[in-house]
C-alpha cells in the first residue's frame, strides 16, 4: 500500500506542481474570470471575499472586477497583531497596506464584514472538497468562525492541475464547496452529497 505523504511533502510538491501550471498557463485570471458561474453571486453573495495574490497563485483580481460590477461588496483578508485572519472591506483602486509575510491587506481602518462567498487560494484540493493552504490555519478558523454564525460559501480558485486524489484532512480543516479552475468547475458540496447518499444506501440497512 502506497503511504500517503503528509502535509509538509504534499505542500512542497504542490508548490512544484502550481509552478509548472502557472507558467503553462499565463491566461488563467481572465479564463477563470470568464467561466465563474454567476449563479455563485446570486445565491451566496452579495459580500464576497477576495485575495491578493502571492507567488503563483491564479489572480482573482479580473474576477473581482466581474464582480464588482455586478453588485458584489468586496473585502480582503488580514491578519490582525492576535493573529486572527478577519475580513476588510475593500474597493478596487484603494491602497493596501504591506504586511508580514509580504501580504499586501487593508488597513485597519477598513471596516470589518462577514463576507458570505469566499473566494479562497489553496495548494491542493480533492473531490471532497479537502484543501491543503499553508500550514497557518488561518482560512479553516476564520471560515469556521463565519459559519458558526451563518452561512459562507468557500469556491477554491486552482489550476486543474492542483486537484489531487486525496488531500489529508484533520477535524478542524474546513471543507470547500466549489473550485473553479481555467477549464471549468468542481461542484464539491454536491460531490461530497453524493459520496454521503451512497454510503448510506449501502449501510447494513440498504435492500
Amino acid at each position: 500500500m502506497a503511504q500517503v505523504p503528509d502535509k509538509t511533502q504534499l505542500r512542497h510538491r504542490m508548490r512544484t506542481l502550481r509552478a509548472e501550471a502557472a507558467a503553462r498557463d499565463p491566461d488563467a485570471a481572465e479564463k477563470l474570470s470568464d467561466l465563474f458561474p454567476m449563479k455563485l453571486l446570486e445565491r451566496y453573495g452579495p459580500v464576497v471575499a477576495g485575495y491578493v495574490a502571492i507567488n503563483e497563485e491564479i489572480d482573482p483580481a479580473p474576477l473581482m472586477q466581474r464582480l464588482s460590477r455586478a453588485g458584489a461588496e468586496l473585502c480582503l483578508p488580514r491578519i490582525e497583531d492576535d493573529g486572527r485572519m478577519t475580513w476588510r472591506l475593500w474597493s478596487i483602486g484603494e491602497p493596501l497596506e504591506r504586511r508580514p509575510f509580504g501580504l499586501s491587506e487593508p488597513g485597519v481602518d477598513a471596516p470589518e464584514v462577514n463576507p458570505t462567498l469566499i473566494l479562497t487560494p489553496l495548494l491542493a484540493f480533492d473531490a471532497m472538497g479537502n484543501r491543503l493552504g499553508y500550514g497557518k490555519g488561518h482560512y479553516d478558523q476564520a471560515i469556521s468562525t463565519l459559519r458558526d454564525a451563518g452561512r459562507a460559501f468557500a469556491c477554491a480558485l486552482a489550476y486543474a492541475a492542483q486537484q489531487i486524489d486525496s488531500v489529508p484532512s484533520e477535524p478542524h480543516d474546513q471543507p470547500l464547496d466549489w473550485a473553479l479552475t481555467p477549464i471549468g468547475s468542481v461542484p464539491l458540496f454536491m460531490m461530497r452529497n453524493m459520496k454521503a447518499l451512497n454510503s448510506n444506501n449501502e449501510g447494513p440497512g440498504a435492500a
